[in-house]
């Protein structure tokens, strides 16, 4: 595969110079910043134009470059990204199609928002196959400022301003992201889709991008600890978004159980007495009646409390009053739109601190032991919970470890993630059980 990429890089370089070296007259003498600023909007030109060797296509990374210049190689030979639409040829999602009725998944709208560049022909600058969830689906149509961002002195402020999306800011970042991991009005994973096949979102900024793996640097010797800054930004942007859409949907659509906890009706039954479930009570809601899904509230409250402990008090009393109202079965919208309005500006304000933040691995420690400290309360929320617990617990241990990873440690967590291999047979108290382990694996706080 990546000799392929060679060729193709280098015929599209020695293309691109051959069109650049006879520009018409007119064009020749306007300068190129003008030129683009003069285009009344910006179109997309597909993965290919990120190809050339010179550009993103390198093979190995380019020593003294400010970018790694491998980000379309690493994309297209190991991102899953770049798989995407071929996903929607496989018998499940053929079968979740038929389902849906929404006939073939590979042209199908609903999926290609979300499993490609979704850029009807319209919006192309030249023809391109439609194939993956390729550059542009996260920097934005490039027609703009594909030439001028290669110029000597040419800015990233500069690109931003022509179109492109500034991924540097990790709030948009996340925004961005969270468009498909989380849905958005337009596109979005319901209920309705879960019961047809298609998996539950669920997302970390941090440990998502480092399985992708990422095409970028993720921190430098002046913010060694960058990662440990962008997962506290993560979660408390997924938090208000994810808030955002519980208030959109019960104006909208509810009841929408994608919004509730899964396993509360999709679980393994066992004898009464032997009930996790009914030894915990039903807290905040009617017996029988599935709770709202707080697993993004249940780690995110930790990294409030470590950036802004005002904040995380005042958020308590609206999470319970959102679990009130979600938990019953007929909700009062304007109560939820209510609440959210009130935690999206506690988040806001949170959020700014934590963007002027720069933790350190003193930081990232006090956060790791105060989740594993918690995880009885958090396991008692459900598998989806212990699951997002687990992922940050992975990313807090990385960043601090680097490469004097413990072995007991990562034992630890293997141990921990094949708690959610069987989701409907989860069992906190097993999953309290390795927290501890882990715990013990890590040694006496330091």
């Amino acid at each position: 595969m990546l000799a392929a990429v060679a060729v193709f890089s280098a015929s599209f370089t020695h293309s691109l110079r051959a069109r650049e070296a006879r520009p018409p007259a007119a064009i020749a003498r306007v300068p190129p910043s003008e030129r683009v600023l003069a285009q009344t909007a910006a179109a997309f030109t597909g993965p290919g134009s990120c190809a050339a060797a010179a550009c993103h296509g390198a093979v190995r990374p380019v020593a003294g470059s400010r970018i790694l210049q491998t980000e379309y190689t690493t994309w297209i030979a190991q991102d899953r990204h770049a798989a995407a639409t071929e996903v929607l040829s496989n018998a499940a999602s053929v079968r979740m199609a038929r389902i849906l009725g929404v006939g073939d998944p590979k042209t199908a709208p609903r999926c290609l928002a979300c499993h490609s560049l979704d850029a009807p022909s319209a919006s192309q600058a030249r023809t391109f196959a439609n194939e993956g969830v390729s550059c542009e689906a996260c920097h934005g149509p490039a027609s703009r400022w594909l030439g001028p961002h290669t110029t000597k002195g040419w800015t990233h402020a500069q690109s931003v301003q022509l179109g492109m999306y500034d991924t540097k800011d990790v709030v948009k970042r996340t925004e961005k992201c969270l468009t498909c991991h989380l849905g958005t009005p337009e596109k979005f994973v319901d209920h309705e889709m879960i019961a047809a096949g298609h998996p539950d979102l669920v997302f970390d900024l941090e440990a998502y991008s480092a399985a992708m793996p990422r095409h970028w640097h993720a921190a430098t010797p002046a913010d060694p600890f960058a990662p440990v800054r962008s997962f506290s930004i993560g979660q408390l942007v997924h938090l208000r978004n994810a808030l955002d859409r519980l208030a959109h949907r019960a104006k909208t659509s509810w009841p929408e159980y994608g919004e509730l906890d899964c396993f509360a009706c999709h679980h393994s039954l066992t004898p009464a007495s032997d009930s996790w479930r009914q030894a915990a009570g039903y807290e905040n809601r009617r017996p029988g009646n599935p709770p709202l899904n707080v697993s993004r509230w249940t780690t995110a409250q930790h990294v409030l409390a470590a950036f802004d402990g005002q904040a995380a008090d005042e958020m308590r009393p609206v999470m319970i009053a959102l679990q009130r109202e979600a938990g019953r079965l007929r909700v009062d919208a304007d109560a939820i739109a209510g609440q959210v309005a009130r935690a999206r500006g506690i988040l806001d304000r949170a959020i700014g601190r934590a963007v002027a933040a720069r933790p350190d691995a003193a930081v990232a420690r006090r956060l790791l032991r105060a989740i594993a400290s918690d995880a009885p309360a958090i396991a008692i929320q459900g598998e989806r919970a212990a699951e997002q617990a687990a992922m940050a617990m992975e990313t807090l241990y990385t960043a601090t470890a680097g490469t004097g990873s413990n072995t007991a440690v990562r034992t630890a967590f293997d141990e921990l993630f094949r708690q959610f291999q069987s989701p409907s047979s989860y069992d906190p108290r097993r999953f309290v059980a390795q927290v501890r382990k882990l715990e013990a694996a890590l040694g006496a706080p330091r």
